[in-house]
């Protein structure tokens, strides 16, 4: 018996960018999903740094353990809003399916080295319109993630997976010199599609008001994903040793806590002590899904798909908690002079590769010095375009992981690294 149509989405939802699928066994978003899966950018993920670099310890979370638990999160509230809400039927749901491809994206577009990575190369990029690891997770499923036959080109993703993935919608010249939280400006025509055309209200101004401006399924990987980096970077970082019950009772000496938040330290403690964290901690994973509530709401997007009819409502308390823990994690850990270098030497290694590309394929672009994979140096040499030259430079640079980035800055600056016959 074939299952029931969802009625929550319309040919509008699931229209795709750039060529028309044949369709098959699977729905249009299984097939979203199933394409970020087995794409190479995806596997990526699993040496990339997440908070600690990518192979440092073994059991530390990397962006693809992240993103898998960012799309479990993310499927179970889609779950949890079936049975709670009044709002949703048996044949009117938000897809988890097209949740989980959204939540398993996200961080695609991340450069190695985490966040260093992303503002080193946001800088580097300053006169070719910026970097942002959200911006490039959209050029990817669009423009990039497959290649072959000397060319590169998109997923074709549909509208609400394409939708779903943008967090923000503002573009860089639209803001003063961002530094994170935009689009790059040859994007727009994606933010044109995902509205149908529809012309954005004045109202909706680029910068917070645009970026906050979500579909349900965005702002259900929004918030799994605050409850995975919320909960589980907390986890690392005790595991670590970057935070434990000295560092937290000096810290909260030194906060105005109330005495709800106090209540929270006294568990983390309690949890530490016990030697039974991760149980605990998975705990609250149940909890801040359970926080979950749908609301509708209209807007000029409203009354075309009902991704737009409807917003996620979390728990303000639940909210509250989260961010108690992000500034514990980021106070103890993210700001520790130990990360901090670590972050600093990747930025320099970054910036290096950088400048010797840029040096060798655009500022002297006759250069006949080969330095990229034979596919990448011949869709680079093809381009005349310097910014768009630029802008592939910077592609290939996002992509890496981090041990292929320091690999590739000891093969260029180390003398007694490698040899010829060492693999780029």
């Amino acid at each position: 018996m074939k299952p029931a149509k969802n009625t929550f989405y319309s040919d509008f939802d699931t229209e795709c960018w750039g060529e028309t699928r044949h369709s098959d066994y699977r729905t249009p978003f299984e097939v979203d999903r199933d394409r970020i899966i087995h794409s190479s950018a995806f596997r990526r993920l699993q040496a990339k740094t997440q908070v600690f670099l990518s192979g440092e310890y073994d059991f530390y979370r990397t962006r693809l353990t992240h993103s898998l638990e960012v799309a479990q999160i993310g499927r179970s509230i889609c779950k949890f809003l079936v049975k709670q809400s009044p709002l949703l039927l048996d044949e009117f749901y938000i897809d988890s399916d097209l949740v989980e491809a959204v939540c398993l994206s996200h961080d695609l577009g991340h450069p190695p080295f985490g966040h260093s990575g992303e503002k080193i190369l946001n800088a580097l990029m300053a006169t070719f319109g910026g970097f942002e690891g959200n911006a490039q997770t959209l050029r990817m499923i669009t423009e990039i993630i497959f290649s072959g036959n000397g060319e590169r080109k998109g997923m074709a993703p549909t509208r609400a997976f394409l939708d779903g993935v943008l967090k923000y919608k503002s573009l860089y010249k639209q803001l003063k010199n961002p530094d994170h939280h935009f689009l790059y400006d040859e994007q727009k025509q994606y933010v044109v599609f995902v509205f149908g055309g529809t012309s954005i209200p004045k109202t909706l101004r680029p910068g917070n008001e645009l970026n906050e401006f979500r579909s349900i399924e965005c702002q259900i990987m929004d918030w799994s994903d605050d409850t995975a980096y919320s909960i589980n970077d907390l986890v690392d970082g005790i595991h670590a040793g970057f935070i434990n019950k000295e560092r937290i009772e000096r810290w909260a000496g030194k906060q105005h806590l109330d005495a709800q938040q106090s209540d929270w330290i006294e568990e983390i403690l309690d949890a530490i002590a016990s030697g039974d964290l991760e149980r605990r901690f998975a705990r609250k994973i149940g909890m801040f899904i359970r926080a979950c509530t749908l609301s509708e709401r209209k807007n000029f997007m409203s009354a075309r798909t009902n991704r737009y009819r409807f917003q996620l409502e979390v728990n303000p308390t639940t909210q509250k908690q989260s961010k108690l823990y992000k500034k514990i994690s980021y106070e103890l850990v993210f700001l520790s002079p130990q990360l901090h270098q670590l972050e600093h030497k990747g930025g320099l290694m970054i910036q290096r590769i950088f400048e010797t590309l840029f040096t060798n394929y655009v500022a002297a672009s006759n250069s006949r010095t080969n330095l990229l994979p034979e596919e990448t140096e011949n869709i680079v040499r093809a381009t005349s375009d310097k910014r768009l030259r630029t802008r592939l430079l910077c592609d290939h640079i996002a992509g890496m992981t981090d041990g292929f980035a320091v690999r590739m800055y000891k093969r260029l600056f180390e003398p007694d690294f490698g040899s010829i016959v060492d693999l780029i």
